[in-house]
């Protein structure tokens, strides 16, 4: 278990959520411009960072989206009180008080308020928290707020990365330490089959469209997927709930609520995870989608197309962790995934 902590960490407390990705596109230019042969960003934003290959007549796109959930300001009342809207999704349980960042003129800290429970009725208290009953106090009077913050203006949580026993928590897990995973197999990464395009996408979490654009333009014949995935290996949870475990290795999508991935894939990182003595788990999640669907149908040929999931508790809530082990996993399969494409029978049935 050896990972870049202090890299990993710079990814995941920078700024960039959906449309507004500048801040954490320029960390990845820096990081991966010298470890590829080629770099170009396209209209939409996302980094095309490309790896040259023995034979150029194939191409496979990797995929990990660089947006992270968050918000946007839609309104600021007469007492300075900021309203925002969701940029991805949230579970809104867990704002309640918790620090973010308006990023205006300048970065600025608020605070989630809502309703004090002290006078809500017994029917508000008895109700789930909606993220409409949440505007954001910045401690200013509106006349100061209106000097630093507009409509408009992207806001993220305030987390830093810390290191708790043998994981990493921090807000943006999700998708950061895939954006971390992709760098780092690029680094490893020597002599490749075919040409290898890491695409750093935008916007997924508002519906894949960074990796569907890059996937059109590439038309890649191989794709793999990175992202996060649940870990309910929690108090109360019934083992066929869990999807996967912290800890229990890096996970191999069979199928989410938009992709079922191609079965000769799944069987191909199986067979490389058992011959590297990678520790592995099978993915089914019931409900949600990643760039692997825009990878495998966005293509004018469509793609042979799977993911390598890791492990993440908390996801889409304030804080989310996940294990060094598993991220360590995730780059050796993904590196052995990719220098193997050449050796395999994609014919069979």
């Amino acid at each position: 278990m050896s990972i870049n902590v202090k890299l990993l960490k710079s990814i995941c407390e920078e700024a960039g959520v959906p449309g507004y990705e500048s801040r954490i596109r320029n960390l990845i230019i820096d990081e991966v411009r010298s470890l590829v042969d080629e770099l170009e960003v396209d209209n939409m934003g996302n980094v095309i960072a490309i790896k040259k290959g023995k034979d150029s007549s194939l191409k496979a796109m990797i995929g990990a989206h660089m947006d992270e959930i968050g918000f946007i300001v839609t309104h600021i009342d007469d007492n300075g009180f900021v309203r925002f809207t969701t940029l991805g999704g949230f579970d809104p349980k867990t704002l309640t008080a918790q620090r973010v960042i308006v990023h205006g003129k300048k970065d600025m800290i608020g605070v989630m308020g809502t309703k004090p429970i002290h006078v809500m009725s017994p029917e508000e208290r008895a109700k789930m928290p909606k993220t409409t009953d949440y505007y954001l106090d910045m401690g200013m009077k509106k006349e100061e707020v209106e000097k630093y913050i507009s409509i408009g203006d992207p806001i993220t949580r305030e987390r830093e990365l810390i290191e708790m026993g043998d994981c990493v928590n921090c807000k943006s897990i999700d998708n950061r330490v895939s954006v971390f995973v992709l760098i780092e197999t690029l680094r490893v990464l020597k002599d490749v089959p075919y040409d290898i395009y890491g695409v750093f996408t935008v916007q997924e979490e508002v519906g894949i469209r960074g990796a569907n654009v890059a996937a059109h333009k590439i038309n890649p014949d191989f794709g793999f997927g990175l992202d996060t995935t649940i870990a309910f290996d929690l108090p109360g949870a019934q083992p066929h709930e869990m999807v996967t475990k912290l800890g229990e290795g890096t996970a191999i999508k069979i199928l989410d609520a938009m992709t079922i991935c191609d079965y000769r894939m799944v069987d191909y990182m199986k067979k490389i995870a058992k011959e590297k003595n990678i520790k592995w788990q099978n993915e089914i999640l019931t409900a949600g989608g990643t760039d692997t669907a825009g990878i495998q149908r966005m293509g004018k040929d469509g793609a042979i197309s799977g993911a390598i999931s890791i492990p993440t508790r908390h996801l889409h809530q304030v804080i989310e962790m996940a294990h060094k082990d598993d991220i360590d996993g995730s780059i050796n399969l993904l590196k052995a995934c990719l220098e193997s494409l050449d050796q395999y029978d994609w014919n069979h049935k």
